[in-house]
């Protein structure tokens, strides 16, 4: 794992999102402990729109593994939102979630998320947020951006939404007032979809749901280039949920350190980020590590997310 993240907790915008659950039954449920009548609650992020096909299928096979060599069971469901699966930890209503790293930051900051594990390719857990803009809208550099269209992901998404805000604070652009036009596309998927429509000239979304937009041929990568490529990101985290017991995290965190060498999956089928074939987990993490990727897009204040917020909102 990459060692040189450092820094604390991001406080973040109050924004009223849907739930998976009623707030009645939330309230109600305990953590479960993976037997057949009370499975694990897996909540992921909806990174690629939330589509039952995209990231829910990326992931059943790591999780079909687990329970095959560990006995436990669980029941995975996508969140109709980065905030939704915050919520869904913090209420009760979820034992494990997948986070962008400021939205584990969100949970963490409010005790109810730990860290599992993270993905692991060619020997890094580490991933990239990039502004890719149509390639004939006159965009060479971040300053350009001015007077452009630009779509963003999700307000709580690491890498469609704060870190290229926070390049983008960085270089001298302000979204809010300088840009013509902000779209909040809610997904990476669906900013890279309004570039390839020609609804934008501009958005932020990870390098992998790039590769994969590119892959799947939802996007022209010949019409789109690169404008910037952030640091190092550590990536999207799974995290538990802290009520759960000793011998379940216990088992859990074995089972994700040795998931490339678990009967019932193959190396095609251990995926991460965006779809990427992934080496492996690990759940040797530190929380100091993932803090620190919040360094990131201290820029990105509470009151840039409402200005950005009420320009998107004024189209």
């Amino acid at each position: 794992m990459n060692r040189k993240f450092r820094i604390s907790a991001l406080p973040v915008i109050a924004i009223a999102c849907a739930g998976l659950f009623s707030s009645a039954t939330v309230l109600a449920q305990a953590q479960h402990d993976g037997s057949a009548a009370r499975p694990l609650r897996v909540v992921l992020i909806p990174a690629d729109g939330g589509t039952e096909d995209g990231t829910k299928n990326d992931f059943e096979p790591i999780f079909g593994a687990i329970s095959q060599a560990t006995g436990l069971k669980f029941d995975i469901k996508i969140g109709q939102s980065y905030g939704a699966v915050v919520e869904a930890m913090c209420n009760g209503a979820a034992d494990i979630a997948w986070y962008g790293p400021a939205s584990y930051l969100q949970a963490r900051a409010r005790g109810c998320a730990e860290l599992l594990a993270l993905a692991v390719r060619d020997g890094a857990s580490v991933y990239y947020s990039g502004i890719f803009a149509r390639t004939d809208a006159g965009i060479d550099r971040i300053a350009d951006l001015k007077g452009k269209r630009i779509a963003l992901g999700d307000v709580n998404s690491t890498s469609s939404f704060n870190v290229p805000v926070a390049m983008m604070l960085a270089s001298g652009v302000r979204p809010a007032s300088d840009a013509a036009m902000i779209s909040m596309a809610g997904s990476h998927a669906n900013v890279l979809k309004a570039l390839a429509e020609g609804l934008v000239d501009a958005g932020g979304a990870s390098f992998d749901s790039f590769e994969k937009a590119a892959n799947a041929r939802a996007i022209d990568p010949a019409r789109v280039k690169v404008v910037a490529k952030s640091a190092p990101i550590p990536y999207p985290p799974l995290a538990m949920h802290p009520k759960l017991s000793d011998a379940v995290k216990a088992r859990l965190r074995d089972a994700f350190n040795n998931i490339s060498k678990l009967p019932g999956i193959s190396k095609d089928q251990i995926r991460g980020y965006g779809g990427s074939k992934v080496d492996g987990y690990t759940s040797k993490v530190s929380e100091a590590d993932m803090a620190a990727a919040g360094k990131m897009f201290d820029l990105v204040t509470d009151q840039v997310k409402t200005d950005i917020i009420r320009k998107a909102g004024a189209r």
